[in-house]
């Protein structure tokens, strides 16, 4: 069976009426209304086709969990509906369902029991839940004792321990440690391949746009864009960037794709370039070869400090290498308006070959979330070409010197 899910017009509401009279007289009449009421999701509506990965992204606050306990039946919806076919398992919270007097083992089994599974099919399991969730002797010690990491491990371990139709996943695996974490998306991507649907809540821009077709962005309850991961994110990013006086532009790009800029426009990109060793623009580069980006900007009001950064990004918008002028302390004091500033960046290009943009931003601290003047996604795209180099696979281009020994 493949895992389908379809959302309708979901919303959930939260009202307070006032007096239980008022509530109960509701039942029988319908005109009667709340004294007050929040809603907290509302006019909801995708659909995931089997095979298919999607992620719920959004600001705290947005609605994210509340939208998985609707799908999952955990809260019940105010209006709206919700088809889900196919065998669904779902990790909401870290332990959810676990006893904390019983053990790993004895909380396995009695989860596993509640997800429909017999008493032989749970026997025939446990050596591999206790194998994938490595938790050596605490597996027949009592929850309590376990770290967050550690219930992460074991539920993880049940909810995966037979392959879903569809997998639901919360910021659980936010928890714990890189290894497991890495495990788990082998066994996730391994369901993936054998045509298990996934949707997963994570505020991890890499996991999204690694694991998913698609996302969906919500805000303040609402949802507010839904397609291309790497366009969602982009789009999210200049989200939780300050807000006051800030613009969104969202443009189409050459290449295809699209363009996001954000920013309250005190100072501006006005040209970038990528140059190869001659001082020559260029669209295509050769694997190691040494670079120059050249990022020209404009301030356009006074302003106390400037800090200038860049991301490289793959073609799925993973960033592979960031940094900017505050951490390198090389931040402009005091720019004035109608100054122009040009940055000049050398690197060699040690990329394996693909297709790479340069985002930019321009803010006035670490991070852009502060004074964001302006982020701009592929501000610049160019292609990596081996020319030179022997054979090789992955993203990077670490030269090796390989000695044998006979």
């Amino acid at each position: 069976m493949s895992g389908e899910l379809h959302v309708q017009n979901l919303g959930k509401s939260y009202r307070q009426w006032g007096s239980e009279l008022r509530r109960v007289a509701s039942w029988f009449a319908p005109f009667i209304r709340p004294h007050e009421e929040h809603w907290v999701l509302k006019a909801i509506s995708f659909s995931i086709g089997p095979g298919e990965a999607v992620g719920i992204v959004g600001q705290n606050g947005a609605g994210k969990s509340t939208l998985l306990k609707l799908i999952t039946g955990t809260t019940s919806p105010t209006e709206g509906r919700v088809q889900l076919r196919g065998r669904v398992a779902a990790i909401l919270e870290l332990g959810m369902g676990f006893n904390p007097d019983l053990t790993g083992r004895q909380n396995a089994y009695h989860s596993a029991g509640l997800m429909g599974y017999s008493q032989a099919d749970i026997e025939k399991a446990m050596p591999e839940i206790e194998a994938f969730a490595e938790v050596g002797e605490y597996f027949d010690q009592p929850v309590r004792t376990y770290s967050s990491g550690m219930q992460m491990r074991v539920t993880f371990s049940v909810a995966t321990a037979f392959r879903p139709d569809l997998l639901i996943i919360d910021e659980a695996l936010s928890v714990g440690d890189t290894y497991f974490q890495h495990k788990s998306f082998d066994r996730i991507r391994e369901f993936q391949s054998q045509g298990c649907s996934l949707l997963i809540v994570s505020h991890d821009r890499s996991s999204v746009q690694a694991l998913c077709d698609r996302a969906i962005l919500l805000e303040k309850g609402r949802m507010i864009k839904d397609g291309n991961p790497e366009e969602v994110m982009d789009f999210y990013n200049a989200l939780i960037a300050e807000k006051e006086n800030q613009k969104v532009e969202i443009l189409q790009h050459g290449t295809g794709k699209v363009q996001t800029i954000s920013g309250t426009g005190e100072v501006t990109l006005m040209g970038i370039k990528l140059l190869n060793s001659e001082k020559e623009p260029i669209e295509f580069v050769g694997v190691g070869e040494p670079v120059e980006l050249v990022v020209n900007v404009q301030v356009n009001a006074d302003i106390p400090q400037l800090v200038f950064g860049y991301m490289i990004k793959d073609r799925l918008g993973q960033t592979l290498f960031g940094t900017n002028t505050w951490h390198t302390r090389q931040i402009v004091s005091a720019a004035k308006a109608g100054s122009s500033i040009e940055y000049h960046i050398a690197f060699p290009m040690n990329l394996g070959p693909g297709s790479y943009s340069i985002a930019t931003a321009l803010h006035s601290h670490d991070v852009h979330v502060t004074n964001n003047y302006e982020w701009r996604d592929l501000a610049c795209v160019f292609h990596v070409v081996n020319l030179n180099k022997f054979e090789f696979v992955g993203s990077t281009w670490l030269a090796p010197n390989i000695e044998v020994y006979q």
